[in-house]
């Protein structure tokens, strides 16, 4: 979802989401939720976290601070964590929740006057 609207939202940069042990596909309701904002996801890929994405980076933002464990500690400074929560068995008002917190942060980043993208 934050890629999604970041790529939706900035003009001129492009961001990647990649996890550590990433789905297989991006999850029905995720596709759900995020088209009753009328961003497609639906061909979106899960892709795996590696270090060329990390070192390319201006930031990276973790969703599950889990994962901060296997940053490399070089690109520590490079990250954001977010308390998103889980949506996988959660109620759609849930994920929608999630789904609109998920929105305003990135839309924080974009519009950040200190950051030149």
């Amino acid at each position: 979802m934050a890629e999604a609207f970041f790529n939706h939202l900035s003009k001129k940069e492009k961001a990647i989401s990649a996890g550590t042990a990433p789905d297989k596909k991006i999850h029905p309701q995720t596709t759900q939720i995020m088209s009753e904002v009328g961003i497609d996801v639906s061909q979106q890929k899960p892709k795996l976290l590696t270090e060329s994405m990390m070192k390319k980076a201006y930031k990276i933002i973790v969703m599950d601070s889990d994962i901060l464990k296997d940053i490399p500690p070089k690109y520590l400074q490079k990250t954001e964590s977010w308390r998103i929560g889980k949506l996988l068995g959660k109620p759609i008002e849930h994920a929608r929740k999630i789904r609109n917190s998920i929105k305003r942060k990135v839309y924080r980043i974009v519009n950040a006057p200190h950051l030149q993208f």
